[in-house]
């Protein structure tokens, strides 16, 4: 499986692989994320560690539906001339052929936009080494167990928006059923369309019963609702992250044994099936050699050097600084705080996990929120490790804020955000301007506790009002109190989700309003 480079090793920092085609390149994998589940997120920034670390590409960022950056942020977190965007999806139904490109402003399988070739690749849940994968999770969580006496059960989410949803799962289970790997009966079933898999009793038969979730993370519906639906357990339990182990396999159920497996995106070799289907692109469209070694700036690499230059050593609630090996990060109330009492991280990744719960071990889904944890100090070599480090604490933001000083930064108007929603959101832009305004006030200056500053209009033309102002001038985009010469500003070039699902409710209730007359 897979196509392999050698990478370079130099002060323990990985460069792009000596003989890597792609080593002027950028790769981008887009995940769905959540507001609510911290484990939703965790195998999409896994593989990109893994890739990153072989150093086949110049950059790897990741983005999110649902977490930050946003489809539209990424681009400020890379400045490679030619970009390759995997799909960390399973289908390619309604996100993949919707959602997706919308959010990214694709044309088509390649796009040129500002300079750049964007590549739009495959979703990894449709290539074929996925068999391999499916079949090496069902043994592995019943091992032992003759596959002739069992039944697999494959399960995904299953949805109205897009008959293409559940092809990449009735694909897999022909190419199971047909390909005489032994199993007893291979079926598929979903949680919101027939085949329902609270229906597992009736479409089995085998004394022993195999699920494998269909689905990238373990997360909000692999982990928590579908052993609801199975009868598992009787209401969601906590998250995996939460957890000491996984779920006890096997559960004897209806005088069967049942095995529940962990999501089929989180195991390790998914890193090769999304550097498979890069290179299963180059293959479909003729990309050559010297398409991919494009001209790339060092934009974000040079921005920061000077700003550290300058003075500016702060960024939202973290404070960083040169020292004999490299650099050192550290909550910005920690400044003078003993060494002895922060605990001490090595490398860039710490900072994500530092920067995933509060103090109360909450999840932090919006992380420009004024809640980052106290107590540590992040060690890194160089400045490109530490421009990686800020990424994770602030993902996007220092690209952002150079875009912004150079006048390139293109914010998207509040009204165009909802205007292009699709699916359950396509009302969003049902509000008033007014409750635009209080509605931005609120959460974004209020509930959130995000430091952002605002950068985006009402439209076009027309600023947001109300309580939005506080979010608006030169006092926001900072820890207040703090020196804005040594501050790199927190932006805000789009609304964010929580924002949209806010609007979507409003919306709701003025529609429910009229209709009462």
């Amino acid at each position: 499986m897979g196509v392999v480079w050698v990478c370079a090793l130099s002060g323990g920092v990985y460069h792009p692989a000596l003989n890597s085609p792609y080593s002027q390149a950028a790769l981008i994998i887009v995940g769905h994320g959540s507001t609510l589940n911290p484990d939703s997120s965790a195998p999409t920034h896994r593989h990109a560690d893994e890739i990153r670390r072989r150093g086949i590409f110049r950059e790897v960022a990741c983005c999110f539906w649902k977490e930050e950056p946003s489809m539209r942020e990424v681009f400020e977190s890379v400045d490679s001339g030619v970009i390759y965007i995997v799909p960390n999806f399973i289908s390619e139904g309604y996100f993949c052929q919707q959602v997706l490109p919308r959010e990214l402003r694709l044309t088509g399988p390649t796009t040129q936009r500002d300079g750049r070739t964007i590549f739009y690749c495959d979703p990894v849940g449709i290539h074929p080494n996925m068999t391999r994968l499916l079949l090496q999770r069902a043994d592995e969580v019943a091992p032992g167990v003759p596959r002739g006496e069992t039944s697999l059960i494959i399960v995904g989410h299953g949805t109205n928006l897009n008959d293409n949803s559940t092809k990449a799962i009735q694909e897999q289970v022909r190419l199971i059923r047909d390909g005489g790997y032994g199993f007893a009966e291979v079926v598929d079933a979903y949680m919101e369309e027939a085949p329902l898999v609270s229906d597992w009793v009736n479409m089995t038969t085998a004394a022993h019963v195999v699920v494998v979730p269909f689905f990238i993370a373990d997360g909000l519906h692999s982990f928590q609702d579908i052993p609801v639906l199975l009868g598992m357990e009787k209401e969601p339990g906590k998250a995996l992250s939460e957890m000491e182990v996984f779920r006890q396999n096997p559960i004897a159920m209806h005088g069967r044994q049942l095995y529940y497996s962990s999501a089929i995106g989180t195991e390790p070799l998914m890193a090769e099936v999304i550097l498979d289907q890069v290179h299963d692109f180059d293959t479909k469209h003729g990309i050559q050699d010297s398409v991919r070694t494009a001209a790339s700036s060092e934009v974000l690499k040079t921005g920061l050097e000077r700003w550290i230059q300058e003075g500016r050593d702060v960024i939202g609630e973290v404070h960083f600084a040169a020292d004999a090996s490299g650099f050192t990060l550290r909550h910005l109330a920690d400044v003078g705080v003993s060494l002895a009492d922060l605990t001490a991280y090595e490398g860039a990744v710490a900072a994500r996990e530092i920067a995933r719960c509060d103090e109360a071990g909450a999840f932090r889904a919006i992380k420009t929120a004024a809640t980052l944890r106290r107590g540590w100090i992040v060690r890194v070599m160089d400045v490109s490790e530490l421009l990686l480090a800020l990424e994770f604490f602030y993902p996007a933001a220092v690209g952002m804020a150079l875009a912004e000083e150079r006048g390139a930064l293109e914010p998207v108007p509040l009204r165009s955000l909802l205007g292009r929603q699709t699916g359950m959101y396509r009302f969003a832009n049902g509000i008033t301007d007014a409750q635009a305004g209080e509605i931005i006030g609120g959460f974004c200056a209020g509930e959130s506790k995000c430091l952002r500053r605002i950068v985006f209009k009402l439209d076009a033309v027309q600023p947001l009002g109300g309580s939005a102002e506080l979010k608006l001038g030169p006092q926001a985009g900072q820890v207040p109190g703090m020196d804005a010469a040594r501050c790199v500003p927190l932006l805000c070039m789009e609304a964010c989700n929580h924002i949209v699902s806010v609007a979507r409710k409003v919306s709701r209730e003025n529609n429910d309003a009229k209709a009462k007359g």
